[in-house]
């Protein structure tokens, strides 16, 4: 058995909010696994489905964020799962709204609903799916940054990942997480050279002499 939980806020005041968008896509899991019932337990709200063969619940915590962990915990604790059974979708400051990770483990990175799984479960080798949310604008607040909706550029952006991080999860599901990194995570784009052409025609001696390059114009910038 899994656990995939999604970490946000309870209430309809937080729903739509960049700090609810794990929540956002258990949600969508749940319409994809047809799982419309939801219990009450482990101060969290509980649904039943299946991912191939494997029995998963799917988890939204009622604890609010930063006590995250205060629900996941005890729901560990009680069906003796081990923290590779454990899949957290939450959002990321530090990557492009829109943008996703998959790691398989790792420090919380400023996140207080990782850090108090952390603390509860006591082991970072859980897989976390990370949605990017971006950086707050000039002026802003974390706080008014991710406690505000997405804004109308954005809101497309996050539904694509969503729709595109719920195969990664299944593949989690179903494989492992090794593969749904290899398979889904963003691709490095490979560095090219610039190649000079020559404004004149070489002459046979000159194309037979070593070339010394020095740095300077033509050198390649890397992204």
């Amino acid at each position: 058995m899994k656990i995939i939980t999604g970490l946000g806020n309870p209430g309809a005041e937080y729903a739509k909010t960049k700090h609810n968008v794990g929540f956002m896509f258990v949600d969508a899991l749940a319409a994809k696994l047809g799982v419309t019932e939801w219990k009450d337990k482990f101060d969290a709200k509980i649904g039943e489905g299946r991912i191939g063969t494997e029995k998963v619940l799917l988890v939204k915590p009622q604890t609010y964020m930063n006590d995250s962990g205060r629900a996941v915990g005890p729901i560990m604790n009680f069906y003796k799962l081990e923290p590779e059974d454990l899949i957290v979708a939450h959002d990321d400051m530090d990557i492009p709204a829109g943008t996703i990770r998959i790691r398989k483990k790792g420090s919380a990175g400023g996140h207080n609903g990782i850090k108090s799984i952390l603390a509860h479960v006591g082991d970072e080798h859980f897989s976390r799916v990370r949605i990017g949310i971006g950086r707050p604008l000039p002026g802003w607040t974390v706080v008014n940054h991710v406690l505000a909706p997405f804004s109308e550029e954005d809101a497309p952006k996050i539904v694509e990942a969503i729709n595109y991080l719920i195969p990664a999860v299944e593949c989690i599901v179903n494989e492992d997480v090794d593969m749904a990194m290899n398979r889904f995570n963003p691709k490095k784009q490979k560095k090219q050279k610039k190649t000079v052409q020559p404004t004149e025609p070489v002459k046979a001696a000159e194309a037979a002499a070593p070339v010394v390059e020095t740095a300077g114009e033509g050198t390649a910038v890397y992204e």
